[in-house]
């Protein structure tokens, strides 16, 4: 008789009963409202469209960064009252959550009230799907802590300011239960033990053994929960969202294609494919990407 897997971890989080509950719902609130206040002195202009896949990495830390300036800027959203005036969003990359709401008032407790784990990732990055790693163990994860993923455009598409989207917000603690899970269950493979951390106290320091580490790992693959499916059905939606009128897809699948290196005739083939889904209307926003992509081909012919 074969042994059944656990069951996979359920989504949660703090206690209606937490002292700070009403502030963490605030919060989550203030997060989504975020792409709507969002403001940012980041502007890109001449760069190629077959470079865009490399500002994933350029331009993520300033994002995430302002993400936390933009934050602190909202706090009428989640702080409404002003109980909280003493605490601030501070961002500590090289500890866990990378984002914390904290105070340095000698007189307060706790001086750390919740942790936000931040992602960004641009919308047309080359592998359609965030590629960052997330290793933190659960058992460093409060209940409150969460793991936010912002996706971001341009508003030119291949150009211009960063624009926040809708962001994925989730439980930190179950983001990395549901990782594990997936790595030992999900899989089918034979390789997927896990080694847990080593330190086990919240909301720790610089240079604490907080991750949790693949026991086999050779392709560096432990860590990526959009790949386990945490974050499926929420990447298909977005993907469905209109860049300048035409769906993210199509913009991803050409701008991939010229980045693989991709024959005229291919790019032609897929060119040919997006005339058909635009036929009925020959100034809709597929037929103006398949005219100008046509004119790119050419120029390079």
């Amino acid at each position: 008789m074969e042994e059944e897997n656990p069951p996979r971890p359920v989504e949660g989080g703090p206690s209606p009963e937490w002292p700070h509950y009403s502030l963490y719902e605030q919060v989550k609130k203030a997060l989504g409202a975020l792409p709507f206040r969002f403001r940012t002195k980041l502007q890109i202009a001449g760069m190629a469209a077959t470079d865009l896949f490399t500002l994933n990495t350029a331009l993520g830390a300033a994002i995430e960064q302002s993400v936390v300036d933009n934050l602190n800027e909202l706090r009428s959203l989640w702080d409404p009252d002003g109980k909280y005036a003493l605490y601030s969003f501070v961002r500590q990359p090289q500890a866990f959550p990378d984002v914390r709401l904290q105070t340095s008032s000698p007189d307060l407790d706790p001086k750390i009230l919740l942790g936000i784990e931040l992602k960004g990732w641009f919308i047309l990055s080359k592998e359609g799907e965030p590629s960052f790693r997330y290793k933190a163990s659960a058992c460093v994860c409060q209940p409150q802590d969460l793991l936010a993923v912002f996706p971001w455009k341009f508003d030119e598409v291949i150009s211009g300011v960063p624009q926040l989207m809708r962001p994925f917000v989730t439980s930190a603690r179950y983001a990395a239960e549901h990782r594990n899970h997936y790595w030992e269950y999900g899989r089918g493979a034979a390789d997927g033990g896990i080694r847990l951390a080593e330190d086990h106290a919240p909301y720790p320091q610089k240079g604490a053994r907080f991750n949790d580490e693949a026991v086999a790992d050779s392709g560096g693959n432990f860590g990526r929960v959009a790949r386990g499916g945490l974050m499926t059905e929420f990447i298909q939606q977005l993907m469905e969202e209109p860049l300048n009128g035409i769906p993210a897809k199509h913009w991803h699948a050409f701008l991939k294609a010229f980045a693989d290196g991709a024959t005229d005739d291919a790019i032609r083939r897929k060119i040919a494919r997006i005339r058909v889904a635009g036929a009925a209307d020959e100034n809709s926003p597929l037929m103006q990407i398949a005219n100008a992509l046509e004119e790119i081909v050419g120029s390079s012919g």
